[in-house]
């Protein structure tokens, strides 16, 4: 593959709309508002004693962890396997991307396949139900005997996927839908999420980082020209794009794959689907 001659990386700001994403992403076809707790800073009076020491977390000896299953895993690890095909598809249709050096390339996919995926099931309004399951905790094990058994208890229990990772990826979709994204929006979303000049070692960071700033441009520049009189729009699609921070890539893989695929590694699978022949 031809490696970026002189490195595009330099005068990358000075970039014009006409540039190659620019151009194939206008042509071709996020948490609602993460609330943070504050937490409130106590006040100490004139002569008051200094704050205690906070006292270490509770033991979780006698905690469990809620974790779900898919409840269709066959329907819905099917759907997501197609919507993983269009996704890798959506890559190496956007040429700038193909420009890259490869290593920037592993480096891109291994961080955005996860989102660029989920983004993909909300496109194509891939809903799943899931089954909730237990894991017992340590004192229950201890007191019924089961760790005897305990190689059997984790590897039930590893199938399933943290509620809290679920009802991030839900929330997400519900998200999306809510807002009604037509298929260009889901296109610049996707150049601005596959695009993240924030991953250490890139060697085109900021030819990257000029490209995720067109895919925001020609983002709001549609919303400013279908919806103009929504005024609202393309914060929302910010927001729903902010979203994606809250999904676990390593749990969207146990969730979607690992009942087809087993306990193979998924990015090894990626790099087979995108450079295989």
């Amino acid at each position: 593959m031809a490696t970026l001659e002189g490195c595009r990386c330099r005068g990358a700001s000075s970039r014009s709309n006409n540039s190659i994403l620019y151009n194939i992403l206008k042509s071709d076809s996020l948490v609602s508002t993460e609330e943070q707790q504050q937490q409130q800073q106590q006040q100490q009076t004139p002569g008051a004693a200094p704050r205690r020491t906070p006292s270490a977390a509770p033991c979780s000896c006698g905690s469990t962890r809620r974790t779900g299953l898919l409840r269709s895993p066959q329907v819905t690890c099917k759907a997501a396997s197609a919507v993983l095909v269009k996704t890798l598809r959506f890559v190496k249709n956007v040429p700038c991307f193909r420009e890259l050096p490869e290593d920037d390339q592993l480096m891109l996919i291994r961080s955005g396949w996860a989102p660029l995926l989920v983004l993909g099931l909300a496109q194509d309004r891939v809903d799943f139900e899931t089954t909730e399951t237990v894991e017992p905790s340590m004192l229950q094990r201890i007191l019924t005997g089961v760790p005897d058994r305990q190689s059997e208890v984790q590897s039930r229990a590893a199938a399933g996927v943290s509620v809290v990772d679920i009802e991030a990826i839900k929330a997400f979709l519900k998200k999306c839908w809510s807002v009604d994204i037509s298929t260009k929006e889901y296109a610049y979303l996707k150049g601005a999420v596959l695009f993240n000049p924030d991953l250490e070692g890139l060697r085109c960071v900021h030819y990257i980082q000029s490209l995720r700033r067109e895919a925001h441009q020609a983002l709001n520049e549609h919303v400013r020209l279908i919806h103009c009189n929504d005024t609202t729009r393309f914060a929302k699609l910010l927001i729903a794009l902010s979203m994606l921070r809250a999904i676990n890539p390593p749990m969207v893989a146990q969730l979607f794959f690992r009942p087809v695929i087993g306990s193979v590694n998924i990015e090894e699978v990626l790099m087979e689907m995108f450079y295989g022949k």
